[in-house]
């Protein structure tokens, strides 16, 4: 009878330690997954779901995350009214729930932000760009670090690391007459480009 106790007790340990081993590789396999995962991943996690980005020129773009691309985020603002953030722009995002997006392929990938500008310059919209160092001023001031403010107009064109701005009132399409003048603008300096409703 001794022995059966023995045993018992035994098995029970072994079951013990098992059951430890087990958790202490779940635990360590959770780790390395989740060291895989992107913060885009996390974000698109959160499709469909009011969200809020803070981005690098200090503003706050609070609406419902539509879509995410390789390195941009589509925000519906209100209606008629979507805001795309370059993710280079973002600093933080609120209002992510526990799922977590899956990684992007195939032509998710090449749908980056320079493809993104290429539709929107298609579409013939006007836009309003926010743009880090631009203080509106035509220049009269240096800008502060940080320093962001915003130009509306329509995308003529968009280059490998650049687009054209025709600059002119926000709520009038693009007509020769109506553009002021031209402005190139470095993709890495795009904090958001909001589409503008035409009136």
């Amino acid at each position: 009878m001794r022995w059966e106790r023995l045993f018992a007790e035994l098995e029970a340990r072994f079951d013990e330690l098992v059951d430890e081993e087990i958790d202490a590789e779940s635990a360590d396999r959770e780790r390395v997954a989740t060291g895989t995962i992107t913060a885009l991943q996390r974000v698109a996690g959160a499709l469909d779901q009011p969200v809020r980005a803070r981005l690098a020129g200090g503003a706050t773009v609070a609406g419902i995350l539509l879509s995410v691309g390789p390195d941009w985020l589509l925000l519906a603002e209100g209606a008629h009214r979507e805001c795309l953030l370059p993710w280079r722009s973002v600093t933080t995002v609120q209002g992510l729930t526990a799922a977590t997006g899956r990684p992007l392929s195939g032509l998710d990938l090449r749908m980056d932000l320079r493809h993104a500008l290429r539709g929107v310059a298609r579409d013939r919209s006007p836009v309003q760009l926010a743009v880090l160092g631009w203080t509106g001023d035509g220049g009269a001031s240096a800008p502060s670090a940080g320093a962001s403010g915003e130009l509306a107009g329509t995308i003529d064109r968009v280059g490998a690391d650049f687009l054209e701005l025709a600059l002119h009132a926000a709520w009038e399409p693009r007509r020769s007459g109506a553009v002021r003048s031209v402005a190139l603008v470095p993709l890495r300096s795009i904090l958001l480009v909001r589409a503008m409703p035409l009136a």
